[in-house]
This record gives C-alpha cells, sequence and structure tokens, in this order.
C-alpha cells in the first residue's frame, strides 16, 4: 500500500503521468473535473465522489484516498464498482500526484 504523505516532492513527470492517468481511468466515472458525472457514472449506485465537495474532502485523509487508488473502493469501504490499480503500486509519486490533483479540485468548485 502506497503513502500519499510518504512522498515529499512531487515531480513534474509524475504530475504528468497522474493527470494523464486521471483522464484515462478516473475520469470516466468521476468527470474530468471531478464532479462524479463522467459518462459512467450513469448507471452506478452508489454515485461516485464528487470530488469538488468540501465536505468529503475533510472527511477523507490523504492515506485512504491513495488506498482507494491502488487497492480499489471495497478496500476502504466504498463501492466494488472503485477499480484497483495495482499497478501504482509501485509508483509512490504518482500515487501521490493523483492524491494532490484529487485534493485541489475541491477549489474547483463553483459557487
Amino acid at each position: 500500500m502506497v503513502a500519499a504523505s510518504g512522498v515529499q516532492n512531487i515531480s513534474d513527470g509524475a504530475r504528468s503521468t497522474a493527470m494523464s492517468l486521471f483522464g484515462d481511468r478516473c475520469a470516466v466515472c468521476h468527470g474530468p473535473n471531478g464532479d462524479g458525472k463522467g459518462p459512467g457514472a450513469a448507471n452506478l449506485n452508489p454515485k461516485p465522489v464528487d470530488f469538488r465537495n468540501r465536505k468529503w474532502q475533510r472527511s477523507v485523509t490523504d492515506e485512504k484516498i491513495a488506498k482507494a487508488i491502488v487497492d480499489g473502493g471495497p478496500a476502504v469501504g466504498l463501492s466494488s464498482s472503485m477499480s484497483a490499480n495495482p499497478d501504482l503500486d509501485l509508483q509512490p509519486g504518482v500515487v501521490a500526484a493523483l492524491v494532490e490533483h484529487i485534493r485541489n479540485l475541491a477549489s474547483k468548485r463553483k459557487r
């Protein structure tokens, strides 16, 4: 299991890879802007998390987000529709960059 907070300096390469992975893997359900309304979300129950939701952001640790990314939703008590990404287990910088991106989406919420 990768701990996101264990990586202090996230490289530009890790950020670039994370953004590509978010677009390819996460945005399908969570949406490109993280609102939980991606094209794959329509038939999911429960619906994907809206990463822009500040209440949700406050309720979850970076470690839990990282664990969900690597081990999938069931590993942290979330939906079995949230797939695991075991290929990221040995890429802590990329996982940290994904967590960072998810955290930054909270500031993108329309007011």
